[in-house]
């Protein structure tokens, strides 16, 4: 991880970009650091300059949606459903997404409400799955999730709870007879796991884009979002913790399930027989929608095309946390590239997972004829 610089400080994008805006009877300025802090009230323009009328008009309603969720302010449906729009609108609308990722930057800052903290920092990990910031905008919000991903900061919070308890317990009235003592707990307030987590998505949204394909976000991969902080997905894992995540449900496999899956199912569909099968691509949402399967671990249906399977697996190989030939083996793969037997020696050289899993690639390509 490198450490952003002091140059990446979101307060100084914010003096550069934000919109003056005014409070109270003689409209005085507010300042960037209290329009960087949590608010429970709305506001009534958007926090970056615009001339966009479409992202004027929704700025405010997406800032609402995101008290909603956080539940700081009362929604009309349930929280899904609110992350579902918020999430909508982002993907939709590509004018609309920095100024979405400033009101969670803003709504994640000095908020010592535990739910709404944390739900804050969740649904900027949603958010995340399914798009990133703008270029000019990435270093920045980089910079902020960076900050956080010290578990220091998770102290701190709690430390502060701790302290708005105390204060509000001494204001209480005394009763005259005793109540029995309770034994009031502040959560844990995890922060640094959403922040880790919210910093991988982001590297990795910057390198593949918004989530392709003509279909809108759906229910079900907002709740997959979600889930996924706590629950790591098997693509963009290592080897070594997608084995691991396995272990409950198979056991005695020794290679991943997800790689053996597809691959069986590229077969079962006459792949090995389908000209231009891992050239040419699948579906775009019919491949986001086995992704979603085969990540909660079904085993997939109503599949007629080859090419969805196939282009999946690509997806898989090369959205590894480390590629399947580590980065230290590259110099020697370039150099011998000539030499079967130096080749082979870099197989038997590599890890045993890696080496299982290359074995079995290997395997597979040999079983279908050229296209």
């Amino acid at each position: 991880l490198r450490k952003p610089s002091s140059e990446t400080d979101i307060e100084n994008w914010a003096s550069k970009h934000f919109n003056k805006h005014t409070q109270g009877l003689f409209r005085r300025k507010v300042s960037i650091a209290n329009m960087l802090a949590w608010s429970s009230e709305s506001i009534k323009k958007p926090m970056i300059m615009t001339n966009d009328r479409n992202v004027k008009k929704e700025a405010c309603e997406i800032f609402k949606l995101i008290q909603m969720y956080m539940g700081d302010r009362r929604a009309k449906t349930d929280q899904l459903n609110v992350a579902l729009e918020i999430a909508t609108k982002g993907w939709s609308m590509q004018g609309l997404r920095d100024e979405l990722y400033i009101q969670l930057c803003r709504q994640t800052t000095e908020n010592f409400r535990y739910e709404s903290l944390a739900r804050g920092w969740e649904l900027m990990a949603i958010c995340l799955a399914f798009f990133p910031p703008t270029p000019k905008f990435h270093s920045y919000l980089e910079g902020y999730i960076y900050r956080h991903m010290d578990p220091v900061n998770d102290t701190k919070v709690s430390r502060h709870l701790r302290h708005l308890l105390a204060r509000t317990n001494q204001k209480k009235p005394k009763l005259r007879k005793k109540p029995k003592p309770q034994s009031e707990e502040i959560p844990g307030v995890a922060i640094s796991t959403y922040a880790k987590y919210c910093y991988n998505k982001l590297q990795k949204a910057a390198l593949t884009g918004a989530k392709k394909g003509l279909k809108k976000p759906n229910i079900e991969e907002i709740r997959h979002a979600k889930n996924a902080v706590f629950n790591p997905s098997m693509f963009g894992s290592s080897l070594q913790d997608i084995v691991a995540m396995q272990k409950e449900r198979y056991p005695d496999r020794q290679l991943p399930w997800v790689q053996t899956r597809l691959s069986e199912e590229v077969l079962a569909l006459n792949g090995d027989q389908t000209e231009g099968i891992f050239r040419v691509p699948g579906d775009i949402d019919e491949v986001n929608a086995l992704k979603l399967q085969v990540d909660q671990w079904k085993i997939p249906t109503g599949l007629e095309d080859p090419h969805v399977p196939a282009s999946l697996l690509k997806l898989w190989y090369r959205e590894l946390e480390e590629p399947l030939i580590p980065h230290e083996f590259y110099e020697r793969c370039i150099s011998h590239y000539e030499s079967p037997e130096a080749a082979i020696a870099v197989v038997h050289s590599l890890p045993r997972i890696n080496k299982m899993v290359l074995c079995y690639l290997i395997r597979f390509l040999q079983v279908r004829p050229e296209p």
